[in-house]
């Protein structure tokens, strides 16, 4: 082979190993280009991950989204806030307000004994009853009870006055009022139980949705608020044109406006 011949092998060698080593280089930033974009994909997805899931955390949940809520009111309710439940005629002079906590136990016998009797009464015009609910239970016990079952009354209340009433005594009856510390009423499927009592309300599908989907939570909120507005020491407390007056001594007050009270029936 002449000089010549082997010196343009030589080049040709060098040329083709440039040309190698530049293709290994161009392949080698390629794959490390896709390596920092898959990993950028890979943070930013997981950053995204966590900022949901923070999110997710921090959105409020139960009855702190329920403050949230739009606001529901269900039919036969008074007053622009509609946190107003009257029994009785509007027009009558006197009113007797009842401030009740669904939980509470001596509601519970307040209703099973004169309370009923207190309902009744309205019918001869004397008087009207406007009902409060709060959740002093829910806060000195703990629990959710008091506030969900307001809601499921609200949704009675929806069906109509006479369901509403009979619902309430339901609840507050021996057979499903739960102890104090049982917050059984926090429970969607123990209140549609009870309302399985309410011929009305049994198999009611409208009625058993806006329990479970808590239509009138925001509504029990209203309630609540209203219901400590009232500034009450404990429940029941019954007032009478604002005046405070001792279950004792409520026969007395109501037979002063012409209504005789008994003890119910057993």
């Amino acid at each position: 082979m002449s000089k010549r011949n082997s010196q343009e092998a030589k080049r040709a060698a060098r040329e083709r190993l440039r040309a190698e080593r530049e293709r290994q280089a161009k392949k080698e930033k390629m794959r490390r280009q896709i390596v920092v974009g898959v990993s950028v994909v890979g943070v930013l997805a997981v950053a995204g991950g966590i900022f949901y899931g923070i999110t997710k955390l921090n959105e409020p949940s139960g009855w702190e989204a329920a403050k949230e809520q739009k606001l529901v009111k269900p039919a036969n309710v008074t007053g622009s806030s509609g946190t107003g439940v009257l029994i009785g005629d509007e027009g009558a002079k006197k009113t007797v307000d009842v401030y009740e906590d669904l939980r509470c136990p001596a509601c519970a016998q307040f209703e099973q004994g004169i309370g009923k009797v207190l309902t009744d009464g309205t019918g001869k015009g004397e008087y009207k009853i406007k009902m409060h609910f709060g959740d002093l239970i829910d806060g000195n016990v703990g629990g959710a009870g008091s506030k969900t079952a307001i809601s499921a009354l609200g949704a009675s209340l929806d069906v109509s006055e006479d369901a509403f009433l009979a619902y309430h005594e339901k609840l507050y009856s021996k057979e499903f009022h739960p102890e104090e510390t049982q917050d059984k009423f926090a429970d969607d499927s123990y209140l549609l139980k009870v309302a399985d009592s309410v011929p009305e309300l049994k198999g009611n599908a409208e009625f058993k949705k806006a329990v479970e989907d808590g239509t009138y939570d925001k509504w029990a909120l209203n309630m609540v608020e209203d219901f400590n507005k009232g500034k009450v020491k404990g429940t029941p407390t019954i007032r009478i044109d604002g005046k405070d007056v001792e279950q004792s001594q409520l026969p007395a007050e109501l037979k002063k406006l012409g209504v005789k009270l008994t003890a119910p029936k057993q």
